[in-house]
């Protein structure tokens, strides 16, 4: 048998000891569409894990053990901010979480104090009469509309603030990290492109929801959003409203209420009982869709369908 020179030997050990180890990220998102984006430009050593899975509310949603263990461990958590995943809020407060937190919400004023009392009272059954068309206001409930990832061009912020985020851990691929955001944008430009054009078509269609998820989509792409069921869907809108609604749906052309599968359709199959409405589900949350860099977006295109699914000829009574 052979044996190895003591010069051959030191050589391999010196190889071992100057090959660089990859050193993995260990990002935490909140919800799957923030997990999508930060998938958009995310380096190969980058793990991703997600908090809430499909079909729980990101308000109440309890977490598993594993999940506190991988916030623990997370090089970075992106959320979008307290209006939203209210669970995490006092947690991410603290000293142990606070530094490698990143809020993705916008920096924005909070409505006056006036603008919140009129809102929840039309919603909290005290003054209906304050909401006119549904989509007046970006509101959960209080304050700013916290559902910004649906707006292709918030969400590009959001991505800008996810890599500036990486790209200061340790050892990052600052490099790789910087040509995936420019290819991001670049995808992002292409698809906003294409999902104007497919949605030509459904320009003049009046356009329902059933909580105002759907308002930052419907804004940014021009669509015919005329009402909103609810702007809090924790609770039951107010009977002026839902007559109110009644009447827009019967006097829309071609109307089509855009429901989701998180929520229970008792409310809309009242609300939309003897009138011709068609129906269309989306789903703000992407459950569905396929993880991985061209997450995103598939995520905006499904949504497109959704509402392509309203035309006449398309559309389910």
């Amino acid at each position: 048998m052979p044996l190895f020179k003591p010069a051959r030997i030191l050589a391999a050990a010196l190889c071992v000891i100057a090959a660089p180890a990859l050193a993995e990220t260990r990002v935490v998102t909140s919800l799957k569409p923030l997990t999508l984006l930060a998938q958009g430009i995310a380096t190969t050593d980058t793990t991703i894990t997600t908090l809430v899975p499909p079909g729980s509310s990101p308000h109440n949603y309890n977490m598993k053990p594993s999940q506190r263990r991988a916030l623990d461990e997370a090089d970075v958590i992106f959320w979008v901010g307290p209006d939203m995943e209210t669970f995490l809020s006092r947690l991410l407060a603290g000293a142990d979480f606070r530094q490698r937190t990143i809020s993705l919400a916008l920096d924005e004023p909070a409505m006056p104090e006036s603008d919140h009392a009129d809102e929840h009272d039309e919603y909290g059954h005290e003054d209906e009469d304050h909401h006119d068309e549904g989509h007046g206001h970006h509101d959960h409930g209080e304050g700013e509309d916290p559902h910004i990832w649906l707006d292709p061009a918030l969400a590009e912020q959001m991505v800008e603030k996810m890599h500036k985020a990486m790209a200061r851990q340790p050892d990052a691929d600052t490099d790789a990290l910087g040509r995936n955001l420019k290819q991001f944008k670049t995808r992002m430009a292409a698809t906003e492109a294409e999902i104007r054009a497919k949605l030509e078509p459904a320009r003049d269609i009046s356009l329902f929801a059933y909580h105002d998820a759907f308002v930052r989509f419907a804004e940014h792409y021009g669509l015919k959003l005329e009402g909103v069921l609810t702007l809090n869907p924790e609770l039951t809108p107010g009977a002026r409203h839902i007559a109110r609604i009644q009447d827009q749906l019967g006097q829309g052309h071609h109307p089509c209420l855009l429901t989701e599968p998180q929520f229970n359709p008792g409310i809309w199959e009242v609300i939309t009982e003897d009138l011709d409405v068609t129906f269309s589900v989306w789903d703000p949350l992407g459950t569905d869709v396929e993880e991985g860099p061209e997450g995103y977006f598939e995520f905006q295109h499904s949504i497109a369908d959704a509402v392509l699914n309203c035309l006449p000829e398309q559309a389910e009574h």
